[in-house]
């Protein structure tokens, strides 16, 4: 009896407080007002657009031209519209303009510490660019997922972020900071590096437990890093299988960096969801990936980059000359890729080139082989079905979130106006208005 009068008193006390609380008001509607837009998820252009937002969420999309007359009107003019572009390999945590001629000044006398103070300059340099989804495939010491939970916060401006945490691979691999210098000197933090079936399940379990979204391992040697192959596989068969299984088990997917051929041809019999970089891949590979539904991700601009500026930093002569095997190759590669309709995704590697300069790789696609349309899918609707988040972003439509951008002139007929995003939205929330 004295337990059902207490639970009425406290039901009574309780709806008592809930109608002397003030009522939350609806989300703000805005709407946004532009000449031209992109539908990406159609592949077409059209004409006038009012997009009607609530919250954080499109609520509607009209092409009569008019907006509510109870919304906040952002009107662009004659822009283009587009949606919140994508980048699927970025690297967050680094940028190359941090090496002022001593690239081991680098290496010997900065920390994550380092990293962590400067990664949310290249986040909002970002999202500045028009990139309100990123994929961040490598970081050591999980800086990558303390800068996706500050953004998720609202602490600090900056893409919506989907991080791995730091990439696996093997001892002297591409994922081992140590291999090229003297084993009497200790490098301290969290990497990747794990050897064998098992300890490759172990280190996929320590990632997911601190927190990440996606698994990325490496498959191939690299340019960047101090072994003398660019593209000799770095694992077996049984590991890359072990690695994948053990990812999908625990329901992330998987990103395989792979220059060489027959690295890539592992992964994917592994069944990785994407190849990164693809620089050395064959037609049997192309065949082989194609077959399996993997997505290919060639980062095509950074070649030019690397070339004009890394001698000047004080990199390696090793990496310059690893950089002239593949670059050229890559991008050759990349053009037999579109010619047989695989599926790619936009990458651009940023990180190793000054973040911000995202839309820099549209151009290049175009100039390899893809149509404009087809390179800005890439940035969208397709890098959304490779990240499992077409329910979130990748198109102007309604539910989806309010990641918008809008430039001035049409990129079907000049791509590069991309690299001058003028207005960008992430989640109803205006982060750049350069247009009005």
């Amino acid at each position: 009896m004295l337990r059902t009068l207490c639970l009425a008193l406290l039901f009574a006390s309780t709806a008592a407080a809930a109608a002397d609380a003030p009522a939350v008001p609806p989300p703000q509607r805005i709407a946004v007002k532009a000449a031209h837009w992109i539908d990406a998820e159609a592949g077409r252009m059209r004409g006038a657009v009012v997009v009607v937002i609530e919250g954080d969420r499109i609520k509607e999309v009209r092409e009569d031209g008019q907006a509510p007359a109870d919304a906040k009107l952002v009107d662009l003019g004659g822009a283009t519209l587009l949606p919140g572009l994508i980048d699927v390999h970025t690297h967050l945590t680094s940028d190359p303009t941090e090496i002022k001629g001593d690239y081991y000044e680098s290496v010997l006398k900065r920390s994550a510490i380092d990293s962590a103070i400067l990664a949310h300059l290249y986040a909002k340099r970002t999202l500045d660019a028009g990139f309100t989804t990123v994929r961040n495939v490598g970081a050591d010491d999980y800086v990558d997922v303390a800068l996706r939970n500050a953004i998720d916060r609202g602490d600090i401006p900056g893409p919506r972020m989907l991080v791995s945490g730091p990439a696996i691979g093997a001892t002297g691999g591409h994922a081992d900071d140590t291999t090229g210098y003297s084993p009497w000197i200790e490098f301290h933090g969290v990497n990747g590096v794990a050897d064998g079936v098992d300890a490759v399940r172990l280190k996929v379990r320590e990632n997911v437990k601190n927190g990440a979204d996606v698994i990325k391992f490496m498959a191939s040697a690299g340019v960047l890093s101090a072994e003398t192959s660019v593209g000799a596989p770095q694992y077996t068969q049984e590991e890359m299988n072990a690695l994948v299984d053990e990812a999908h088990r625990w329901g992330k997917k998987v990103a395989a960096h792979a220059h060489g051929a027959e690295a890539i041809k592992m992964a994917i019999r592994a069944g990785v969801d994407s190849v990164e970089h693809c620089s050395m891949i064959d037609a049997e590979g192309l065949k082989l990936a194609k077959q399996r539904g993997t997505w290919l991700d060639f980062d095509v601009y950074n070649d030019d980059y690397i070339l004009a500026e890394y001698a000047k930093k004080g990199f390696p002569a090793s990496t310059v000359e690893k950089e002239k095997l593949v670059g050229r190759l890559q991008r050759e590669n990349f053009r037999r890729a579109v010619q047989a309709g695989e599926k790619m995704a936009f990458a651009t590697d940023a990180g190793v080139y000054p973040h911000g300069w995202n839309g820099k790789q549209f151009a290049k696609m175009v100039e390899w082989g893809m149509t404009p349309m087809q390179a800005i899918q890439a940035a969208t609707w397709n890098a959304a079905d490779l990240l499992g988040w077409r329910d979130r972003v990748g198109a102007i439509k309604p539910g989806l979130y309010a990641d918008l951008v809008a430039v001035d002139g049409d990129p079907l007929q000049d791509v590069s106006v991309l690299e001058h995003v003028g207005f960008v939205m992430k989640g109803g929330a205006v982060d750049k208005d350069a247009l009005r």
